[in-house]
């Protein structure tokens, strides 16, 4: 049975004559687990907004929406709130309670339901989730992984027939957001729960979902079982660089099974491994450059009473260098940047910056021409109601832009997709012409097409003399345009190395085209290396 029917979906935002929706139609049955994929900006978020109709946004939409055979306008507001739940990108903008305990009986409490229901639905929840050990914490203890897991379970407690997500992993560590989606699955095949997800993050989520939904800017490209819709993908270069690993080897050696998963990759890599050369070049790490940046056995506690979130951390960012950090949420990678940029003071150890001392950089000395930061949450650097504005109050002319802004001059900032916004504010941090640049998280919400153009933006300042410090649990990206990556643990570095030899090292802190390949090839961690050993070519 059909629990969500689109039909001839178009949608377009108040004032705006582009349309981010175009005669979209598709339907999930019961118990499917669906993926929604598609490019930064194609849509995805506001047709997942569109089925909660409390969080539909403002515009003109024509088309209809069923839930289970009945329009989605005439589904009441109680049935609603059980029926269909929502986790949002960003769960500080969910979560509305102070304490853990408080926000998993808020919606229950909000229904009216006897304490008694309210009580054991809640016991059952926590311990399926395995929250009970934090259950009396508060919220801001939480690291991401525990906020993000919290608000599901917030709203599994209240037995939703439909959960949609979208891009709940975004902010997640490698390892927190394979347990994340194995947790999605779980319940999908638990309680036959109907799961329709947006995400960017697609290497584990295509092998494992029932339907591919693809949006091609707004439009519909196919609604299918992934390997139906394979050969279509295949035929879209910029959608298919946004696949997982094994497809797109396979695509590129033009291999007719269109791997999905890396178990499947391992097979076609088998048939491939006897075949050229095995190794690649050893990678060398920038030498002879002078420091840009340096930690000199740097404590920091938020608390007095706390733990130390950095712990003698000493971390050395050299001149016209690219530095990748990665670790676990509350490892203290952003609390480094932070750090590096003057928001947080030390209680011991040295910051030095360009060869001066961070106490020393009196004013605006620090940011003039200097460094520059890009925060976790982008909607921090927004201060005007369009983009236009925020474009101008940065001293930015569209020409001058990086990416393409154009046809969203008159819009406010916070009704720009997660990648759009992070594509402005990436504008408005370049704009300062640093010469150190931090980034944190620059990927999050960014399509392959993006994400290609972002490295060649960072590849140009880096030739330019630029340093640049990122945070990122994109172990793709990393791989692919880091001179040097760095493992952080409990506020520390504990271990780096050139890309392909820091990701050979790792189990689970690596790429899927390492992960496939292990044991036929050493040291390809990118799709571009996979390729080349398997033609016998040299990188």
């Amino acid at each position: 049975m059909e629990i969500l029917t689109l039909k001839n979906l178009t949608f377009s935002y108040p004032e705006q004559t582009r349309r981010v929706l175009d005669d979209v139609s598709f339907s999930v049955d019961e118990g499917d687990f669906c993926v929604l994929a598609g490019g930064t900006g194609g849509g995805k978020s506001t047709l997942l907004r569109l089925c909660k109709p409390t969080l539909a946004p403002h515009g003109t939409c024509t088309g209809e929406i069923l839930y289970k055979g009945v329009p989605l306008d005439n589904l009441p507001a109680r049935e609603s709130a059980l029926r269909i739940g929502f986790v949002c990108q960003m769960p500080d903008q969910q979560i509305v309670c102070d304490k853990v305990r408080h926000e998993l009986v808020f919606g229950l409490e909000n229904l009216g339901l006897p304490q008694k229901e309210i009580s054991r639905r809640v016991a059952e929840m926590a311990s399926y989730f395995g929250i009970e050990p934090w259950f009396d914490l508060p919220i801001s203890a939480l690291s991401g992984g525990q906020k993000q897991l919290l608000c599901l379970a917030s709203v599994m407690v209240m037995r939703p027939d439909l959960l949609i997500l979208d891009e709940p992993t975004s902010q997640l560590d490698p390892i927190a957001a394979a347990e994340f989606l194995h947790t999605l699955r779980k319940l999908n095949r638990d309680f036959s729960l109907t799961v329709l997800i947006a995400e960017h993050r697609l290497e584990e989520l295509v092998p494992m979902c029932d339907k591919l939904i693809v949006l091609d800017g707004g439009r519909l490209l196919g609604a299918d079982t992934p390997r139906a819709l394979a050969p279509v993908i295949a035929a879209h270069p910029l959608l298919l660089a946004s696949m997982p690993t094994a497809l797109r080897v396979g695509c590129a050696l033009e291999d007719s099974r269109y791997p999905l998963s890396i178990k499947e990759g391992r097979e076609m890599i088998a048939s491939y491994a006897h075949q050229g050369t095995r190794a690649l070049p050893k990678q060398t790490p920038l030498q002879d450059r002078s420091p840009a940046l340096e930690f000199k056995n740097v404590y920091f506690r938020y608390d007095r009473a706390g733990h130390d979130v950095l712990e003698d951390l000493s971390l050395t960012l050299y001149t016209g260098e690219t530095l990748c950090v990665l670790g676990g949420n509350g490892s203290g990678k952003s609390t480094m940047l932070k750090a590096a940029a003057g928001l947080c003071k030390p209680y011991t150890g040295t910051v030095t910056v360009l060869g001066k001392r961070m106490r020393e950089l009196r004013g605006q000395a620090l940011y003039r021409e200097c460094l520059s930061l890009l925060p976790q949450d982008v909607q921090t650097a927004f201060l005007c109601n369009t983009v236009r504005e925020e474009l101008a109050d940065a001293k930015i002319t569209p020409d001058a832009l990086p990416f393409d802004l154009s046809h969203l001059q008159d819009t406010h900032p916070y009704d720009l997709s997660g990648g759009e916004q992070q594509l402005l504010a990436l504008s408005k941090a370049l704009a300062t012409k640093p010469k150190i640049l931090l980034l944190d998280e620059p990927t999050k919400g960014l399509d392959a097409e993006k994400k290609t153009a972002l490295a060649e933006i960072l590849r140009t300042l880096k030739a330019q003399g630029v340093s640049i410090l990122m945070v990122t649990h994109d172990v793709e990206f990393a791989a692919l345009c880091a001179d040097r990556c760095v493992l952080f643990f409990r506020g520390a570095a504990v271990s780096d190395g050139t890309p392909r030899a820091f990701f050979a090292e790792n189990s689970f802190y690596t790429t899927a085209a390492r992960r496939m390949t292990r044991g036929y090839f050493d040291e390809a961690v990118t799709v571009r290396d996979v390729v080349a050993l398997c033609k016998g070519e040299t990188v």
